[in-house]
């Protein structure tokens, strides 16, 4: 009998409206989804739809108008050690090291011990980035950098990553390259993900899972479970129904 999946992040007919001075502004109205445990979901949608506003309310930094969001069952809390947030530029404090880097979350957070810097330097090491634990950030390369930076997020064990456009500020050749590192590592440590992307290639290469929004406000008009399995990003692109995939994907999100 097949395992029942475990729901980590639901979405249950959630809404948000803007408040100003000048009247109301709805970004979402009525999303409705779930993230499995160990899943990776992206969301895909066009500009300006309110894609990366998805994040903030799956993290606690924002509360839904109406509707209901729950993590483990509970609702999120600003700032809940379950969630790691990866923004689309690395942020790497260019005067510290790439060890003072990683290990930066665990200061902040006052869990800085030997075996958590053990843990948190074995990544970095299992990842390619042993050798250059002393290094400054601006001597390495913009996918190092980026590797770097999903190293420092897992460095305090969050179950959650939330991606926001990470790859964005790459070149193209360089994002194909962390992609495929970026899968591996969270693969390879068995995390559960949710990315928000404009770029509809970058999401078939990684997801189980892919989310449709319309224009604003948000909802979700599509959900696709794209059956490529563990194939890894690279591979996947050199399948014959990536093409297909990439069709229905366009269509849908200029329909």
């Amino acid at each position: 009998m097949e395992k029942e999946r475990r729901a980590v992040l639901a979405f249950e007919d959630v809404s948000l409206t803007y408040h100003t001075r000048t009247g109301e502004t709805p970004a979402a109205r009525g999303l409705r989804f779930c993230v499995y445990e160990g899943e990776f979901v992206a969301i895909i949608g066009p500009s300006g739809c309110g894609k990366t506003t998805v994040l903030s309310l799956a993290a606690g930094l924002l509360a839904p108008t109406a509707g209901r969001i729950q993590v483990y069952g509970k609702p999120p809390k600003r700032g809940a050690e379950c969630f790691g947030y990866m923004l689309q530029r690395d942020e790497l404090f260019p005067w510290r090291t790439v060890e003072g880097n990683i290990v930066l979350p665990l200061e902040i957070k006052k869990k800085n011990t030997a075996e958590n810097r053990r843990r948190a330097l074995a990544l970095a090491e299992k990842y390619g980035l042993g050798g250059f634990l002393r290094h400054l950030p601006d001597q390495l390369s913009g996918g190092m950098r980026q590797r770097a930076a999903l190293i420092r997020t897992l460095a305090a064990q969050p179950d959650i990553l939330l991606l926001d456009e990470p790859f964005s500020a790459l070149d193209y050749q360089t994002r194909l390259s962390v992609c495929d590192d970026v899968y591996d590592i969270l693969r390879g440590e068995r995390k559960t993900a949710l990315l928000v992307t404009h770029d509809i290639s970058e999401a078939i290469s990684l997801a189980d899972r892919i989310l449709v929004l319309s224009a604003r406000p948000a909802r979700v008009v599509a959900s696709h479970a794209l059956g490529f399995g563990d194939t890894p990003p690279l591979k996947r692109r050199e399948s014959p129904r990536f093409s297909g995939w990439f069709e229905t994907l366009w269509k849908e999100l200029n329909a």
